[in-house]
């Protein structure tokens, strides 16, 4: 097995999620989102043409962000998100060798868990953080029993179900890592309104994590 990527330190540990996103406007949205001083993007891959789009934004913002795909289920693809320039590997389950392949390739990765089973498998595998999901099903205390049995540096991260407005439920179990979806983005929004969309979030999380 190859080394863990570790996660980033990102000084808001927010990944949004553009599901739906188009080549077209990708650019301007994402040029938005890193306005607001999102550091994390992904491109699913359940997108119209992913990874076109993903080649637009990791060639235009690679250097301010990290970029890359979510919904990643196979090597193949991993590798082909890798080649058009992302940094990041979004997985909704565990599969030990996508995170393989992306740990090889450098990629940054959190895989998709809800169980302990899953989550400690993700970890041995060497996932560089963990993607709680659907959080909102879990909830606080369903994450917060989980957390209590995992390593004590694990990254922990809630997605699905969760916005700008459950941030400080989720503070008080010790997750600060989001993973943002229709809160931020849905398909036929423009620059502007995620924009507006992601200085909420931005705003909201400096309030209950201090990161301004």
């Amino acid at each position: 097995m190859s080394e863990a990527v570790v996660w980033p330190s990102f000084k808001r540990d927010l990944v949004a999620i553009l599901r739906g996103v188009k080549p077209d406007e990708v650019e301007a949205i994402v040029g938005a989102l890193i306005e607001e001083k999102f550091e994390a993007i992904e491109v699913p891959l359940n997108s119209p043409e992913p990874f076109r789009s993903i080649e637009i934004v990791a060639r235009a913002f690679g250097e301010m962000a990290f970029i890359g795909a979510g919904t990643v289920l196979s090597t193949e693809d991993c590798a082909r998100v890798a080649d058009a320039g992302g940094k990041l590997m979004v997985s909704p389950n565990v599969d030990p060798a996508v995170i393989e392949m992306a740990s090889l390739r450098g990629m940054v990765t959190l895989p998709g868990c809800f169980t302990p089973t899953e989550a400690l498998l993700a970890l041995r595998s060497g996932a560089s953080a963990l993607k709680f999901f659907p959080a909102g099903s879990l909830g606080p205390a369903g994450l917060s029993a989980i957390k209590a049995v995992l390593p004590r540096n694990a990254v922990v991260g809630a997605v699905g179900g969760v916005s700008e407005t459950t941030f400080v439920d989720y503070a008080k179990i010790g997750v600060r890592t989001f993973g943002l979806g229709s809160s931020l983005y849905k398909p036929g929004d423009g620059a502007d309104e995620v924009q507006a969309n992601a200085r909420r979030a931005i705003e909201a999380y400096d309030k209950v994590f201090a990161a301004g």
